[in-house]
C-alpha cells in the first residue's frame, strides 16, 4: 500500500519550529495562503502579548501579513474556531500548555491545524510547548536562518540585551540568529563576537 500525502477523513497537526529569523512565520502564511486558495475556511490566532508588528495581523520578518485573532489563552481558540477546517496558530511558545489539548482536540475534530513557533529558548533550552506539540504532531518541519556571525546555518536565537525573562519580545534590536558554534549564553559575549578572517 502507497502512503498518502496528508491522512484522509481525519485531522491532523503540523509544527513549524526553528530559531528567530528562519522563516517560521513566513511558512505559516505559506501553507494557510495555499488552504485559503482552495477555498478551506482558514483561522489564524497568536497570543494578544505580541504586539511587535501589528494587534490584529500575524507577520513575518519579511512583512508577509495574515489576518489574524489575537488571544489570551489558548482555551480561547476553541471558543472563537467556529466552522473553520484550518487553524493557524503563531507564536505558540507564547501559550502555555494547554495547547497541547487544544490542538488536540481541534485535530480530533477533523481539522488541520497548522502550528508556528520557537522550538529553543535564549539559553539554548527547549521551549514549552514546541517540544511537546512536536511529539503529537503529524507533520514536523525545522527551519533554519543563517548565523549572522559565521554564515553557517542558525538553530539559535542569540539575546543581545542583559534580561533575565523567558520573554522578552522583541526582533533584530534584541536577537540575531546564531549557529551552534557562534551562540553565547552571554549577552555582553554575544554583543562582541566579530566575524571572522577568510
Amino acid at each position: 500500500m502507497i502512503p498518502r500525502a496528508t491522512p484522509v477523513g481525519t485531522g491532523w497537526i503540523e509544527v513549524v519550529c526553528g530559531c528567530m529569523f528562519s522563516g517560521k512565520t513566513e511558512e505559516l502564511i505559506r501553507r494557510l495562503n495555499r488552504a485559503r486558495f482552495a477555498t478551506s475556511r482558514v483561522l489564524v490566532f497568536k497570543p494578544a502579548i505580541d504586539v511587535r508588528f501589528s494587534e490584529g495581523d500575524v507577520v513575518s520578518h519579511s512583512a508577509l501579513r495574515y489576518p489574524c485573532i489575537p488571544v489570551r489563552a489558548a482555551g480561547e481558540i476553541l471558543e472563537r474556531v467556529g466552522d473553520a477546517v484550518v487553524v493557524g496558530i503563531d507564536e505558540a511558545q507564547f501559550f502555555d500548555m494547554d495547547l497541547v489539548r487544544v490542538a488536540n482536540r481541534l485535530a480530533d475534530e477533523g481539522r488541520r491545524v497548522v502550528i508556528a513557533g520557537l522550538d529553543q529558548d535564549f539559553r539554548g533550552e527547549p521551549f514549552e510547548p514546541i517540544p511537546q506539540l512536536m511529539a503529537v504532531a503529524e507533520y514536523v518541519t525545522k527551519t533554519l536562518a543563517v548565523c549572522v556571525v559565521c554564515g553557517s546555518p542558525a538553530d539559535r536565537s542569540q539575546r543581545l540585551v542583559e534580561r533575565d525573562a523567558r520573554v522578552v519580545l522583541g526582533a533584530s534590536d534584541v536577537y540575531e540568529a546564531r549557529c551552534r558554534g557562534c551562540w553565547r549564553p552571554d549577552p555582553q559575549e554575544a554583543r562582541q563576537q566579530v566575524l571572522p578572517l577568510g
